[in-house]
């Protein structure tokens, strides 16, 4: 179904024994998005991931993938996968690895071969096409497990820790592949422990703890209406100081530098000719929004909420 979500969950909960990996997921994906999945370890991330792939059996709860019911085996033949600990066959070439996954999506031969050696050149590996995967490094298998993952022209992608044991070289060709992927159309699942990557990636992102969604966040309200300001001067007096507190607040001194948090960004000019008036020498004021890592761990805490 064309406008139905990529993925939307209700209450998906898994138990093992008498602890629960998942308490109840609820949460939806637009169709073509990027969406970040972000919590600390243990929180439930993959095990909501291997639910949702049919890969183990829910508890209870309800989840669709590209409108048809999880574990449907004509959606799951739209969907690509590259899971955080993978084990390929190190016996097989990467062509051969390629052509293997292929086989078992049905493709046609004629077209799988073009696809194989597509997907090779785009991830920097056609050199490589008869090598054994046991050869590779850690980094190169990471590139090879993500062209296994789009080898079916999926509509969704769940990539677990793609850029895993890639240098930057490799975490910019991951970039840019879900940059492309997006372009096309194609929704993209990303768990990813680096905030940095999600943070230029994502359109949003959901924040979860005990496999449950505690905030969701579009990426370009990320820090909101507030903006944290570092303040570089000299002269200021205790009680000129204390007269910032009207545009802001959480307000540390440290020698001549001063940071706030403000209200609102648009009081930066009212602010430097405040402290003009007082007679303070201003060098610099910087704003800046909020980072990704700043809101996770104002979200799920230092402890990650365990």
């Amino acid at each position: 179904m064309p406008d139905s979500p990529a993925i939307e969950t209700h209450g998906l909960r898994k138990e093992f024994g008498e602890q629960a990996a998942v308490k109840g997921l609820t949460l939806q994906v637009k169709q073509g998005e990027v969406f970040g999945f972000l919590g600390p370890n243990g929180a439930g991330k993959t095990t909501s991931i291997k639910m949702l792939l049919g890969l183990i059996a829910p508890t209870s709860g309800s989840a669709t993938l590209l409108g048809s019911p999880m574990g449907d085996r004509r959606s799951l033949a739209r969907v690509g996968f590259l899971p955080e600990h993978f084990r390929f066959q190190e016996w097989l070439t990467a062509a051969e690895f390629l052509e293997l996954h292929g086989r078992l999506y049905g493709m046609d031969p004629h077209d799988l071969r073009r696809r194989i050696d597509e997907l090779l050149e785009r991830v920097g590996l056609l050199d490589f096409r008869d090598s054994f995967l046991r050869t590779f490094s850690k980094g190169m298998l990471q590139r090879i497990g993500l062209a296994q993952a789009l080898l079916n022209r999926p509509r969704l992608v769940f990539l677990d820790e793609p850029t895993s044991g890639l240098d930057p070289v490799g975490r910019r060709l991951v970039r840019d592949i879900i940059h492309e992927l997006r372009q096309q159309g194609t929704s993209v699942f990303l768990n990813s422990h680096l905030l940095s990557e999600i943070e230029v990636t994502c359109g949003r992102v959901a924040f979860i703890r005990h496999g449950e969604v505690i905030r969701s966040l579009e990426m370009d309200s990320l820090g909101g209406s507030q903006v944290k300001v570092t303040i570089r001067t000299s002269g200021l007096a205790p009680t000129v100081i204390a007269g910032l507190s009207k545009w802001g607040k959480d307000l540390q001194v440290d020698g001549d530098q001063v940071n706030m948090t403000l209200f609102a960004e648009s009081d930066v000019p009212e602010i430097t000719r405040y402290l003009v008036a007082q007679g303070a020498d201003v060098f610099a004021i910087k704003p800046h929004r909020a980072s990704l890592e700043e809101v996770f761990i104002q979200t799920v805490g230092e402890d990650g909420g365990l």
